[in-house]
């Protein structure tokens, strides 16, 4: 038989995880906690078969990249802008704290100084996947507080980068093997700045060119297979590159080449051609976590695990949703933040590696931070299923438009998305009134700076459809994308004002089932509107050709 460590290790992980997944889905908890116990049944510390460490380690940072990738797509350069008051403050005040909190537990345990910087350092930053499988899940990544929470996730990163660099000068200062002087540690820190500087400005002024002209090209060829082929080799050709040239993370170059590609018209087609890949390896990330946990560290170091733990999930969190409210941001944001952060991952692995590689971090501070790990990344769905609100749950207290109380008849939009942005200017080109209805604060922001007038809300609560007049309204459209929640704003309307006539928009027959029995009036459906329209330009005759 040949020796395939590659395939054993794909198929190992992903049987086993399928296995665990579909118990925990049965037992109706978190898919994730059955990933990282597939992992501890393929790992080195449980009887049976082990899989390859390393190989599975590599694989998982393939669906980091393309997890981040996707999220690039939907995340604009005007996004991170727009979040840096928060995110760049908020993170290094957490990163800040959670160190001194494991400086202090180090100290506690007898280890030096330098040791437990490292250590703390570890405990600060969150894992990728985790974060982003927990706003996918709850559908609020392309929310204001989504959009915080990866921003602040952006920032740590890059810390991350900079520790990574300044970390082996550090400890030769600290060892006394260099002299210590401060040029031992500015000129690592310049030449990150330098290199991480230069990735900016390549990604800005070159690949933001670049990369839309190369797919323009691919997609004109008419080949679905080669533009799928061209997104993954974008995707993992920035990230690798970034990695080798600019020393910057994978995850990093990934998210800018995803962000460059979203500020095209392929961002949709791109994002649903990776996602396959993305979700399975993905599923690896979580099976490469769980292979690392010795089981025995639960019962040599009890103490020392609570201790880690509490400072990941309780700790961090903590100070996260402090400083969220000190910079005057909303509950609602300070939460998701908090819960956002009470986990570490992959950055927190490779520091715990590089410090023991330096021999400055002793074997037992690296098997807590790697069972800190499984143990915050376990808990961190059930925290968010138990503290942070759900998109279709109402949001903060309703900021209604200046007085409309005049406006009879008029048209109540509901959501400023891709649809929504559409009707309403042309709504406003001629000239017919209307009332915006949106809870995301940033749309509702765009929104007014057009001249519309603006309820910011949710419309499945009645007083944000009240704030908009719906009961003096003749129409109501609903345009957000998610046909569910829109029957809950039928129900609302229809509460309100029985007669008003309501269009909404559907992706799939059972939304426009649901749709139509809350008592939407008219439901647009895309595939079928699509077909109608050309089978009626069938119908139509061909002009003569000259």
């Amino acid at each position: 038989m040949h020796h395939t460590p590659l395939i054993a290790t794909i198929v190992a992980g992903l049987v086993v995880a399928f296995v665990m997944g579909s118990i925990a889905h049965k037992l109706k908890v978190s898919p994730i906690a059955g990933y990282l116990l597939a992992g501890i049944l393929v790992g080195p510390f449980t009887p049976g078969f082990v899989a390859d460490g390393d190989l599975a380690a590599e694989l998982a940072e393939i669906g980091v990249i393309l997890l981040m990738f996707g999220v690039g797509l939907h995340f604009s350069l005007r996004d991170l802008l727009a979040v840096k008051g928060i995110a760049v403050p908020g993170a290094i005040g957490q990163i800040a704290v959670a160190t001194l909190m494991g400086m202090g537990l180090s100290w506690a345990l007898g280890w030096d100084p330098l040791a437990g910087f490292v250590f703390g350092l570890a405990l600060s930053v969150a894992s990728t996947v985790v974060l982003l499988r927990a706003l996918q899940g709850f559908g609020i990544v392309d929310t204001e507080r989504g959009r915080i929470a990866v921003g602040w996730l952006i920032v740590e990163d890059l810390a991350m980068v900079l520790a990574l660099v300044l970390l082996p000068a550090l400890a030769e200062v600290m060892k006394g093997d260099a002299p210590a002087t401060w040029s031992a540690l500015l000129v690592p820190l310049a030449q990150t700045a330098f290199k991480v500087t230069g990735f900016l400005v390549v990604m800005l002024l070159v690949a933001r060119r670049v990369i839309p002209m190369a797919l323009h090209w691919v997609v004109h060829t008419g080949s679905r297979e080669l533009f799928r082929l061209a997104v993954l080799a974008i995707a993992l050709g920035v990230a690798f590159g970034a990695a080798v040239v600019f020393d910057v993370s994978f995850a990093l170059g990934a998210f800018f080449a995803g962000m460059i590609l979203g500020e095209t018209p392929l961002s949709r087609q791109a994002t649903e051609e990776t996602l396959p890949l993305r979700d399975a390896f993905a599923v690896l990330f979580f099976v490469s976590v769980g292979m690392l946990f010795n089981p025995s560290v639960v019962v040599e170091q009890p103490l020392p695990l609570i201790a880690t733990v509490l400072i990941i999930v309780l700790g961090k969190s903590i100070a996260a949703y402090l400083i969220v409210r000190a910079l005057k941001h909303s509950r609602r944001i300070a939460i998701t933040a908090a819960a956002s952060l009470a986990q570490i991952g992959e950055f927190s692995f490779i520091l715990a590696t590089l410090g023991t590689s330096l021999e400055i971090l002793p074997a037992a501070g690296r098997d807590l931070i790697l069972a800190g790990a499984l143990l915050s990344i376990l808990l961190n769905p059930f925290i968010f299923n138990w503290f942070v609100p759900k998109r279709q749950e109402k949001t903060d207290p309703i900021e209604p438009p200046a007085d409309t109380s005049s406006l009879q008849d008029h048209i109540v939009l509901i959501g400023f998305g891709r649809v929504g942005k559409l009707i309403a200017r042309d709504l406003l080109a001629k000239k017919r009134p209307f009332i915006l209805i949106e809870d995301q604060a940033d749309m509702a922001r765009d929104a007014r700076a057009e001249g519309l007038d603006v309820v910011r809300g949710n419309a499945v609560d009645p007083e944000a459809l009240k704030a908009a007049g719906v009961e003096r309204a003749a129409k109501l459209l609903i345009a957000i994308p998610e046909g569910f929640e829109g029957g809950a704003v039928v129900e609302a309307a229809r509460a309100i004002n029985p007669g008003i006539a309501i269009v909404a928009r559907a992706h799939s027959d059972a939304e426009v089932v649901h749709l139509e029995a809350k008592g939407a009036g008219e439901v647009v459906m895309g595939e079928r509107e699509i077909a109608s329209r050309m089978l009626s330009l069938c119908a139509v005759p061909l002009k003569s050709q000259p």
